[in-house]
């Protein structure tokens, strides 16, 4: 089997060991273009190898690129949620799509919990004051100025349960930290974990992080019914999907102070709009641009679990492997 490789495989033991899995890989990534592949550029390079399979990240797998390549045997997807291909068309023309699930959890996980404890030690703007030379005579200026809050011992509540969601409370109850979640699709076999609606979980913790990939579910869930319940201190953390949440609605529980503050990695538009940068510049937001998960080391895991994946289920014969996506596992898995 031929494959071409778009996906990052910058580990060299990775890309040896895929390339022995199969007769030849032809590894163009999209690094080095500087941007995903679009269809009609997807569509040439696919004419032009004359492969039979193809695993990417990024690229846009339309339907357009699935109809004229309907004879590839499989589609790897280097991605948590293959949300750039056509799922549906794929599954009519029997092309089973791998992804690669929890690939950037560690990511972002760490990021998650580093830039809610700047946010609640008051980081940014010491950091500000310091370098405008504001250090006067006084020796408890700055302690008095920015003194924060720990972390540990705070409720935190995760909406959407999932890799992402599962690695972070791992990490948290060591702080300790007590964990809330809401998830119809996931129940914690051992309890660790506080099962809750989305009504106590806004209203009763400290941190709220959003963990839901966009769906006709999920688009616009959180609104104003379930922001209007966080209290004073509360810091609303989205890294998963800007349109799960209704951007009016957050922006007015932000600017009107009725919240400690957010911490925001996804925005409507990328790059962002006016009412984007309202958020982006409060002060109370602790902004960036879409790197939660990019890490050197996400590269690496997404390389070894595709290669798993592929390795159980064409060469032991597995043909139930879970990381296999159809149009019916991602609707089960919709919130998680």
């Amino acid at each position: 089997m031929k494959v071409l490789l778009t996906a990052p495989y910058e580990n060299e033991k990775a890309l040896n060991e895929l390339k022995g899995l199969f007769d030849e890989v032809i590894y163009r990534s999209w690094k080095p273009h500087g941007r995903a592949f679009n269809p009609e550029e997807l569509i040439a390079l696919l004419q032009e190898t004359q492969v039979d399979a193809l695993i990417s990240e990024h690229d846009e797998i339309t339907e357009e690129v699935l109809r004229a390549n309907p004879h590839l045997k499989f589609v790897g997807i280097c991605r948590g949620t293959p949300s750039n291909i056509n799922l549906d068309v794929a599954t009519e023309l029997g092309i089973p799509v791998f992804n690669t699930p929890a690939r950037n959890a560690q990511a972002v996980a760490e990021m998650f919990i580093a830039n809610v404890i700047t946010l609640m030690r008051n980081t940014v703007p010491a950091i500000d004051w310091l370098e405008g030379k504001n250090w006067g005579e006084g020796a408890h200026t700055s302690y008095l100025q920015f003194k924060g809050n720990e972390l540990a011992g705070k409720k935190v509540g995760m909406v959407g349960f999932g890799a992402v969601g599962q690695h972070i409370a791992r990490m948290l109850v060591s702080f300790p930290c007590e964990i809330f979640y809401f998830d119809p699709y996931y129940e914690d076999p051992n309890s660790e974990y506080k099962k809750v609606e989305l009504e106590e979980l806004f209203s009763s913790c400290d941190v709220i992080g959003i963990h839901l990939p966009v769906t006709a579910e999920t688009k616009g869930m959180i609104d104003k019914k379930y922001l209007s319940l966080l209290n004073k201190d509360a810091i609303f953390v989205n890294t998963a999907r800007a349109t799960v949440v209704n951007r009016e609605d957050l922006l007015e529980v932000i600017e009107s102070g009725q919240i400690r503050g957010a911490v925001l990695d996804v925005f409507y538009n990328e790059p962002p709009d006016d009412i984007d940068y309202k958020m982006i510049l409060n002060k109370n937001v602790i902004a960036t641009p879409h790197i939660a998960g990019a890490t050197h080391e996400v590269e690496d895991h997404h390389a070894f679990i595709m290669n798993n994946n592929l390795r159980e289920f064409f060469h032991n014969g597995n043909k139930s492997i879970k990381q296999l996506v159809n149009k019916a596992v991602v609707e089960k898995t919709s919130i998680s």
